[in-house]
């Protein structure tokens, strides 16, 4: 978002005299001809050498150059001078904001203050620098001073709504943007931040709009390019998306952000290497961008570039979107070279449920170092990773841990043992059922004639992209129509209008209610003969028991399915379904139903559709 300060223009004008030498010199420096009023300047410091203003206004001119320490150096010479014109203490304080000694640079702003109380530029100013040390409340002090006493302060309006987004305080943060747009009604930063926080809140066709009255505005505003691109990306226009960021990025060749959203973009168009190429440009700006370290990595994984994917993939953890990391995260990390005889090793979840079950596949060869392990996991995964014989002790997740000597995220582990696409461990079953559930759970499913075939079509609501990745129950309808199949619902999840469906389809076994936990699942899928799910945890635990299992995937899938390929390395007993255009399910149901039709013929089942 983008901050507005006049910490320079004022200072000029304040200090031209038009008829003398140095206000030619003023002059030549408001038109923006700086070499020839730094020449003038210093003429008359030939002869003036206290000249306060000279110091002053070539301080200013090193500060609109970008060259923060010189600008610092000539204003302090001024202040030696005169010590009590507020204005200088202002320039003073942007010098030093330029070179990051915030705290110094908010003594100056004061300092301004206490010279001139009604100072608004400086209290506009300060406030600024308090947001970039993250003291919101009392930035927000500032810029109500700086408003208080200037009621038409559209910057300060403009800047208060900054520090309300930063707060997470939307709502007020439009108020905010609405009072700047009152006092100037084309005010592009004022539209631009306000379509940042449209977007914020979801409201992607507002905020479209905003975008479109910014840039009319003013066409060279790289943000306002930047957030039509995040207003189109949300609403699924892809491709308008990616060239409004190659339109930020054409007035911003530094726009890391820009570089990297259009690398997400073009990712979700199976646009893979311009995309690579776009994280590699993010990540060369900002060398320190974990986010486009972990998009690079999953990208660099779909496509099967297993190690430098690996490498990329432990950015994961500095990532904005990972979230908080708990006391574990803070032990030493085993990374695949240290001896583990003799050593006890946490091995923790970290992510979905699916990758758990997908990363237990390495407990085995992990224990083969000789490491005791200690396995912490969710509560719905404990019962079914109990059995585990090369585990010492499951904990669950929250719980208090055992002493130990390393820990490893189960995410690192695939980097830590040098997998490659060659090289995945593909045993399977390498998951069984309790005795306890599968007993359970057979006589609960005796009642239902083979072929049984079990379906899933959504994962979990709280995951960000489940709509993407994710059928739902009226698009899988069709498949489920025929009365030669038991279909076994194991969703656990609704959306809304799936109770509707399934009181329309008495036909379709809904056992989700009877679930507790992944032992229950797995029990259920003992007694199939067939999964057919979206891209949810049920493939990766049917894939893990060796089950027959057909994943239904998304244009762009997941990294773990890798492309075009109809199969899985990670799992031998799966077949993949693949969207041809981004959105179209109606294709993958027809090859669906085709390969239905003939499952049911090799096993001597094909009946009624």
């Amino acid at each position: 978002m983008l901050e507005q300060k006049d910490e320079d223009k004022s200072d000029i004008a304040g200090s031209s005299r038009p008829h003398t030498l140095i206000g030619r010199a003023i002059a030549l420096h408001q038109t923006g001809k700086f070499a020839d009023a730094e020449q003038l300047y210093r003429k008359i410091l030939e002869e003036q050498p206290r000249h306060f203003d000279c110091w002053h206004l070539l301080g200013l001119i090193r500060y609109q150059l970008g060259e923060y320490a010189e600008s610092a150096r000539h204003i302090d010479i001024a202040l030696s001078v005169n010590p009590s014109v507020a204005a200088a203490h202002n320039s003073r304080g942007a010098a030093l904001k330029g070179l990051k000694r915030l705290e110094e640079a908010v003594a100056s702003y004061d300092r301004a203050i206490a010279i001139k109380p009604d100072y608004a530029d400086a209290f506009n100013n300060r406030g600024v620098v308090l947001v970039e040390l993250e003291r919101l409340e009392q930035a927000l002090a500032s810029y109500d001073q700086a408003i208080a006493l200037k009621p038409d302060f559209f910057e300060a309006f403009n800047n208060r709504g900054l520090a309300l987004a930063e707060l997470k305080r939307f709502d007020e943060a439009l108020v905010s943007y609405d009072q700047a747009l009152a006092a100037k009604s084309d005010y592009a930063e004022a539209l631009c931040n306000r379509a940042a926080t449209l977007n914020e809140l979801g409201r992607f066709e507002d905020a479209l709009a905003h975008c479109e009255r910014a840039i009319a505005a003013k066409q060279d505003l790289p943000e306002a390019f930047y957030n039509r691109g995040n207003a189109q990306y949300a609403l699924k226009h892809l491709a308008a998306a990616a060239i409004s960021y190659d339109d930020a990025i054409g007035l911003n060749p530094d726009y890391a952000e820009a570089f990297f959203n259009r690398g997400t973009a073009r990712m979700d168009l199976k646009r893979v290497e311009e995309a690579l190429a776009d994280f590699d440009r993010a990540i060369a700006l900002r060398p320190d961008y974990a986010d486009a370290f972990w998009n690079r990595a999953n990208g660099r994984l779909l496509v099967g570039r297993y190690p430098e994917g690996w490498r990329d993939y432990e950015w994961r953890m500095r990532a904005e979107r990972a979230g908080p990391r708990g006391p574990t995260w803070k032990l030493p990390q085993w990374d695949g070279r240290t001896d583990l005889a003799g050593k006890t090793l946490l091995l923790h979840a970290e992510q979905g449920f699916g990758d758990t079950i997908m990363m237990a596949r390495y407990v085995r060869s992990v224990a083969k170092r000789g490491a005791r392990i200690i396995f912490e996991v969710p509560h719905e995964l404990a019962p079914l990773l109990t059995a585990f014989e090369d585990v010492a002790q499951v904990v669950v997740s929250g719980q208090t841990l055992p002493a130990v000597d390393l820990q490893c995220p189960l995410m690192s582990l695939p980097g830590a043992l040098g997998t490659t696409v060659e090289t995945i461990p593909r045993e399977v079953p390498y998951l069984a059922v309790p005795r306890a559930y599968a007993e359970k759970w057979q006589a609960r499913l005796r009642e239902f004639p083979h072929p049984r075939i079990g379906i899933s079509w959504a994962g979990r609501p709280s995951f960000k992209r489940d709509h993407d990745r994710s059928i739902g129950l009226a698009g899988m309808l069709p498949l489920l129509g025929r009365t030669d199949v038991s279909f076994i619902s194991m969703q656990k999840w609704f959306r809304a209008g799936d109770a509707d469906i399934l009181r329309d389809n008495p036909h379709i076994v809904q056992v989700g209610d009877g679930i507790d936990d992944f032992a229950d699942t797995a029990a259920i899928m003992a007694s199939l003969d067939l999964v057919i799910s979206s891209d949810t945890s049920t493939v990766h635990l049917a894939g893990a028991m060796a089950k027959p299992v057909w994943i239904l995937l998304h244009f762009v899938p997941d990294w773990r399915w890798l492309l075009e390929r109809n199969d899985s390395p990670w799992y031998p007993t799966a077949r993949l379904f693949r969207q041809p255009q981004p959105g179209d399910w109606t294709s993958v149901v027809a090859d669906v139903a085709g390969a239905l039709q003939s499952f049911l013929a090799a096993a001597g089942h094909a009946g009624h559709r």
